[in-house]
């Protein structure tokens, strides 16, 4: 059904790289979600009223979050469409981000004023609803519209890979628990009406379900401003469409900066054969960068670090490095290994890459290197980088 409506709404609904296709679908997902909020606020809100419920008016009024938050993300994928210019070179994307954040703070504001009110009522007594019949179909659609919307929301959000649209659909599902829990309790009030906390009580709790969406939500939009980890998959595809082409020996250095769920930079090493033509290997990296661009959506950049594979030492080393390293972690590795000859030493230079989740001695690690490795007789001086992976 996601799938008819984008064909239906959106031209080339395919293209989720274009920025004008993805503001598009979230055009679609936030008049999606400002009306079906807006229908289920005014039913709650009445039927709230009519019963003299405060869990129902609650209810209500975490719709018209909903719609506040469908209003401004409507505003906020304008806005990130927006193009690059002279102090904004990257772009608006990350306005995205802002706007979810915005929402994040009206969600939170609004749960505290509706625990704050159903404190009140409920230390001074002052509901007593009168429930019908209706008030049970009302909220059965509710959930059901909620469920739907939830579904709609994760349709399009996964099409385009959107933060604002997938909190939405949390968001959504969340409702839909919600209102079920309202619905039950109705239900129990209706049949025991001596129970008359019930209300207010339920009210608190869900006051406090909308707070905790709601800080939740903050951490979701502020992590993608902070820079998050790149999707490892996405680093992977990449990689391995890099090495695919035979020119390439290695890849190492991988750094992946988003600025916006479209806006994409990357920069990689790529070892090559140090004694291949070097105007063809450019070549071949300029055909690389073009391809990748292209088919992932990034603007890439790569660096060529020649290798030199004449040498019959450096795979000794390259063993030997390796059996070092991985009996003290199979993650820790390491690229770049060249040697420099002199009169009275060889150079061994390379760099190591640690995990930051891994709390090792660096000295230890290196004297530990310099003394299993060796060939012949030979005196090596080493000279190792520590170095970091940003895209795990």
């Amino acid at each position: 059904m996601v799938t008819l409506l984008r064909k239906i709404f959106i031209k080339n609904y395919d293209k989720v790289n274009d920025p004008k296709v993805r503001e598009k679908h979230g055009l679609l997902a936030s008049i999606g979600g400002i009306f079906t909020n807006i229908v289920l606020f005014v039913i709650k809100l009445i039927i709230g009223i009519f019963a003299g419920s405060m869990a129902i008016i609650s209810d209500a009024i975490n719709n018209l979050t909903d719609l506040i938050s469908c209003v401004v993300s409507l505003f906020g994928f304008k806005l990130a469409n927006k193009p690059a210019d002279e102090d904004h070179p990257y772009g608006h994307e990350r306005l995205e981000y802002i706007t979810g954040m915005i929402v994040s703070f009206i969600i939170i504001a609004v749960g505290i004023l509706l625990c704050y009110t159903s404190v009140k009522s409920l230390i001074n007594k002052e509901i007593d609803p009168t429930f019908t019949i209706a008030s049970f179909i009302v909220l059965g659609v509710a959930i059901v519209g909620k469920i739907l919307l939830g579904l709609f929301y994760n349709g399009i959000g996964n099409a385009i890979n959107s933060v604002s649209i997938k909190a939405s659909r949390q968001d959504s599902f969340n409702d839909a628990i919600s209102t079920t829990v309202v619905l039950i309790a109705t239900i129990i009030k209706f049949f025991i009406p001596s129970l008359w906390w019930l209300d207010p009580a339920l009210s608190i709790a869900i006051s406090l379900f909308i707070l905790y969406s709601g800080i939740k939500l903050v951490g979701e939009t502020v992590s993608p401003l902070i820079g998050l980890t790149p999707d490892s998959e996405f680093v992977q595809s990449i990689t391995k469409e890099v090495l695919s082409n035979k020119e390439v020996l290695g890849v190492h250095d991988v750094i992946c900066h988003s600025y916006g769920p479209s806006k994409i930079f990357m920069t990689l090493h790529v070892e090559v054969d140090g004694y291949a033509n070097i105007m063809e290997i450019h070549d071949v990296i300029d055909n690389i960068e073009m391809s990748i661009g292209k088919k992932f959506g990034v603007e890439i950049t790569i660096h060529m670090d020649p290798i030199d594979t004449k040498n019959e030492e450096i795979p000794i080393i390259r063993k030997q490095i390796s059996e070092v390293l991985s009996k003290i972690d199979k993650r820790i590795t390491f690229h770049d290994l060249r040697l420099v000859s002199g009169p009275t030493h060889t150079n061994v230079l390379f760099d190591v890459v640690i995990p930051v989740s891994l709390k090792i001695n660096i000295d230890y690690l290196h004297n530990l290197i310099k003394e299993n490795v060796k060939v012949s007789n030979k005196k090596y001086n080493f000279i190792i980088k520590n170095d970091t992976n940003y895209t795990c």
